[in-house]
């Protein structure tokens, strides 16, 4: 598996309200996919967040605590990012780089569970969660990212655009607003073209289109202009965009075991 290839997986889903994804929108029982990605490349294999901690399968209360009450994680443990890649042949040993487009705790599923892999994350973001504000103290399990041995390589604001293999393939986008140091992908792919992976940049197309706001923000104003960036990102690459967590986008795409090439 050494050719270009974006496969997209999920750890099942969120149950919440309508309110958590739509800023305002009810108190209507909602549920929502939980995203991740694996990138083949010739030069390693890449993993983008993945998704929810495997240890949400079987005792996601243990893991996780009182956030349960607001978001309630769905998954059977085949899912967790490292049993999904092992069920199509990729080795643990295998993947050369985690990238993080933030450290919340449905995006931390992938961190410390391959032994050889740097972890790619921005820097003003792994600060935040080590120390967050009490709003989104919640949103940060620091179990999944507080540990030892860890091999991190921390983006500064000044590598907006961080091209992990510097090949043009992967490139992180900075997107604060959903966190303080989100990112979103543009990955560049031979036949299918750009890919924007905007993650919680833009949680549905109802946020990608400027007609709701997400249920949850760090900066209302950085998370609308990050929205304006990768509206400006998306034309100018004629990219196909990804949202973060639509129930009903999410479908439309090819899942894993099928990918974009």
């Amino acid at each position: 598996m050494n050719q270009l290839r974006l496969y997209m997986f999920q750890t099942g889903t969120l149950k919440c309200r309508r309110c958590n994804i739509s800023m305002n929108a009810g108190l209507d029982d909602y549920e929502i996919p939980v995203p991740w990605y694996l990138i083949t490349h010739p030069e390693g294999h890449v993993v983008i967040d993945g998704g929810c901690a495997v240890e949400c399968a079987t005792d996601a209360e243990g893991h996780w605590g009182d956030i349960t009450a607001v978001y309630q994680p769905v998954m059977r443990e085949e899912e967790g990012c490292v049993q999904a890649l092992q069920s199509m042949g990729v080795a643990r040993e295998d993947v050369r780089y985690v990238l993080h487009s933030h450290l919340h705790l449905d995006h931390t599923g992938a961190t410390g569970r391959f032994p050889n892999a740097v972890h790619v994350v921005r820097r003003r973001e792994y600060e935040y969660a080590m120390a967050p504000d009490w709003f989104a103290a919640g949103g940060y399990i620091r179990k999944d990212f507080d540990r030892p041995g860890l091999n991190w390589h921390f983006l500064d604001d000044s590598e907006d655009g961080y091209d992990v293999f510097g090949d043009g393939v992967i490139r992180f986008i900075f997107t604060p607003g959903h966190a303080p140091g989100h990112a979103s992908f543009l990955i560049n792919l031979e036949q299918t073209g750009p890919v924007l992976l905007a993650v919680d940049a833009a949680y549905t197309t109802d946020h990608w289109n400027e007609k709701a706001l997400p249920g949850f923000l760090a900066s209302t104003v950085d998370a609308v202009r990050s929205v304006q960036k990768l509206h400006a990102l998306a034309r100018k690459t004629q990219a196909m965009v990804v949202t973060g967590h639509d129930p009903e986008a999410w479908p439309t795409f090819r899942h894993a075991p099928e990918y974009y090439r």
